[in-house]
This record gives C-alpha cells, structure tokens and sequence, in this order.
C-alpha cells in the first residue's frame, strides 16, 4: 500500500520523505492556503522533495478552465498529478488531460459510479472521502470495497486512493479493503508506529539493561 502524505507543509513532507515511509502527496486550496505562499511556488517545492506523484488541484470547474489550468500545472513538474473534481466537465477534462500523458487524480468521489465513470475516463487515481462519508452515517468502507471490486471486475489501471482519512483505524480499515493508497495527514501517520504495549515493553528492557549495566 502507498502512503501519500495529505498536506502543503513542507517542512512537516520533509520530515517524512526522510523516513521512507510515503510515496506522494496531496493538496488541495485549502491546504495551500494555509501555506501562504504562491501556488505554483509550493507545488514546485513540494515535488523536488517528493519524486512521487504530486496532486495539484485546479479550481476552474468548466471544461476548458480545467484544461488550461491542468495543463499549466503538468509544466511545473513531471510528477504534477492534476486532481479534478468529480463533476462531468472534471470527467472530461480528465480524459483530455490522460490522453496528454498528465496523471490525474479525480477527486470528492463518493459513489461507486461515479469511481466507475472515473476509470472510464482514464483517471490515475481515484479519491473517495470516506471521512466525510463517516459523517453522515454512511460507511466509507464499503464504499472502498465496491470500487476494488469493480475495478477488479473489469480491470481497470485506476488506483484506488483513500481519502478524507482521519485515523489509524481508517488506514487499516483501507488496506484491508484493498485500497491503493492512503492520503492523510502527517498526524496519522506518525501515530501508526504507537502503540501503548510498544511503549510499555521499552521501558521494561531499558529499566532492565539499566539495572544489569548493559551498554552497547
């Protein structure tokens, strides 16, 4: 399973892409936003840290915005994946933009129709938001589950990206599910090492190497 990292920070990517453990990022306006910084500038920054992919968001939402702005954020990078909105324009747009050679990632999926209209349309990747499906009592597993069926049923390249995922459990829950990947944010992340029994056991042997004079 890959492990995008879900932020704009670089520092925090940094951090991370130094451990090993992720294999891209994503963004989105918001994200950016809060990095106060240009657009492009971020992006660019982010994929000489990263050489996986990279999703950068565009925010027309006509087709020949899409484009336009798809095909200008393709340039900053090779590892640009341009993420569009899972609308009929952004499926349009993500056919012309996969037929250029640009990876795309369509995104604010929450059907398994719509991840199949997706995968019809040439997509990379495919991000269903199961957080936020969590929070209107509809299960976000399943909604994985359905998807890595289709996909399987008809042998679709689309890589099935898990997004909106707010917890360990969510993670576990994807990968048993089948997804691809797992964006999340950098907290999520980290916490998949702890464990309190893990801390416990730690403290033993140092207790005890401390008492036998142990030194390494």
């Amino acid at each position: 399973m890959k492990f995008f990292v879900d932020t704009a920070d670089t520092k925090d990517i940094a951090d991370l892409a130094e451990s090993g453990m992720i294999d891209g990022v994503t963004t989105n306006p918001s994200l950016i936003a809060k990095a106060g910084r240009p657009f492009a500038d971020v992006i660019q920054e982010i994929c000489e840290i990263v050489p996986g992919p990279v999703s950068a968001e565009v925010v027309a939402t006509d087709y020949e915005g899409m484009i336009t702005e798809g095909r200008k954020l393709a340039k900053i990078a090779d590892n640009v994946a341009v993420k569009l909105p899972l609308t009929w324009d952004g499926l349009k747009a993500c056919r012309t933009l996969s037929g250029d050679g640009t990876q795309v990632n369509v995104t604010l999926c929450f059907s398994a129709n719509q991840a199949l209209l997706a995968a019809k349309a040439g997509a990379t990747f495919i991000s269903p938001f199961i957080g936020r499906l969590d929070d209107i009592n509809v299960d976000g597993m399943e909604l994985i589950a359905d998807i890595r069926q289709i996909y399987d049923n008809y042998l679709f390249d689309t890589e099935i990206l898990a997004a909106s995922i707010r917890s360990a459990n969510h993670v576990k829950l994807s990968a048993l599910a089948g997804a691809d990947v797992a964006t999340m944010p950098p907290g999520v992340i980290k916490s998949l090492a702890n464990h309190p029994l893990t801390d416990k056991g730690l403290e033993i042997f140092l207790a005890d190497a401390q008492k036998a004079g142990i030194k390494v």
